[in-house]
């Protein structure tokens, strides 16, 4: 299955370039609220728009993906820039994290629920989670449409419960539905100490 997947990704990065893909606004919008120095992971990274933000902010950034296409384009580009990538092909589960090993953790239009605790987990005390991604109550119907990974209402607040929420935004049907942020919901939140 991983196989099938990883064929199907490499094919898609194949034909995007990294000047075509941006960092997730609830990462740039919030972009205050990252600390001045640090470690940081972009999950399933692509083609690492997210990972090349937060080192150009200063952060030391891991970033995994399950495209060696995507991550042989990101370990390029993050050379040829001197940039504090360490970008590495992971097929992603629970085993994959380390115990408080970063202080910031970006998701963005991944949705494994399986890796929630994980990824908590994961985060130094005080450290923070920027998540982004699809939902199911959709005004354009776009891929992906598989129920399996798209979010229902307010689900990342039960996902991640256990951090304290910084902000939240999940727009869905609601108002003038051809402004603002639909799709998707944005979650920052932060670990306890």
């Amino acid at each position: 299955m991983n196989d099938v997947i990883s064929r199907k990704w490499d094919a898609i990065y194949a034909q995007l370039d990294r000047v075509s893909c941006l960092p997730v606004s609830v990462l740039t919008e919030n972009e205050f609220l990252l600390p001045k120095v640090g470690t940081a992971l972009d999950l399933a990274c692509g083609l690492g728009a997210n990972a090349l933000f937060l080192a150009h902010q200063g952060m030391a950034v891991t970033a995994w993906d399950i495209s060696i296409v995507a991550i042989d384009k990101l370990s390029r580009y993050a050379t040829q820039q001197d940039l504090n990538i360490n970008a590495s092909l992971e097929k992603i589960d629970a085993d994959s994290f380390t115990e408080c090993s970063f202080d910031v953790i970006v998701v963005s239009r991944f949705l494994d629920r399986t890796l929630s605790d994980a990824i908590i987990g994961a985060l130094k005390p005080d450290g923070l989670l920027f998540y982004q991604t699809f939902t199911r109550e959709k005004i354009i119907q776009s891929p992906p449409n598989n129920p399996d990974y798209l979010l229902t209402e307010n689900e990342l607040l039960t996902l991640f419960s256990p951090l304290r929420v910084i902000f939240y935004r999940e727009n869905a049907l609601i108002g003038e539905p051809l402004r603002g942020l639909r799709n998707e919901a944005q979650f920052v939140g932060q670990k306890r100490k």
